[in-house]
């Protein structure tokens, strides 16, 4: 159990390509944010949700959840709130539509570099900046961003200031051979190849 990183669930999303609010859609019966919720529950002592607004419907009373400090900022908003109310030096941030989280996955980055301020994966498809860890050296330039309008959290990875540690695909494949975990779910299509990919895993 991590005691000096805490883990960040950002849940403010507006579903727009969904067309609902994704975060209660069901996956094996759980929803997309019970189900983050739960792998967090096993790796970290303190954990925080962050949304954009309240959220009726939410079922966890037993973690604390936050509110954007900057609106309308979107995952960038989310991810500078989240640092700036955790106690610990750094944050494992994931957003609540990723239904394979991988608890080894998210060990092994959080333990692979101490002194980084950020440790994320590099994949063919881009930047994972929604499943990565954080510290609180990022608060000043997050701000900067935010206040700037530029919300794109893959620019954070290019800042000099900041100490960058990325993996590749192969370096996490050992761990996730379909690197499942970093599947997320924005559209109905989305959602219904996560149901096809799910039942397969549980014959695993």
């Amino acid at each position: 159990m991590q005691h000096s990183v805490t883990g960040c669930l950002i849940a403010g999303g507006k579903s727009r390509r969904m067309g609902k609010d994704k975060r209660f859609l069901k996956l094996g019966g759980i929803s997309l944010i019970d189900r983050s919720l739960q792998i967090l529950e096993g790796l970290f002592q303190d954990i925080i949700v962050v949304l954009a607004e309240p959220m009726p419907g939410l079922s966890s009373g037993r973690h604390r959840v936050t509110y954007d400090v900057i609106k309308d900022c979107g995952s960038l908003g989310g991810l500078y709130t989240a640092l700036m109310e955790a106690a610990s030096p750094r944050i494992f941030a994931v957003a609540c539509d990723m239904p394979f989280l991988n608890a080894d996955v998210i060990r092994y980055l959080v333990d692979l570099d101490p002194d980084a301020d950020i440790v994320g994966a590099r994949l063919r498809t881009g930047l994972q900046p929604m499943h990565a860890l954080y510290s609180k050296r990022c608060v000043p330039i997050l701000e900067r961003m935010a206040r700037s309008g530029d919300l794109k959290i893959q620019r954070l990875f290019e800042d000099p200031q900041l100490r960058i540690r990325l993996v590749g695909e192969s370096d996490l494949t050992g761990l996730d051979p379909d690197l499942r975990s970093f599947h997320n779910i924005n559209t109905p299509a989305e959602y219904d190849n996560a149901h096809r990919l799910w039942a397969p895993s549980q014959d695993r």
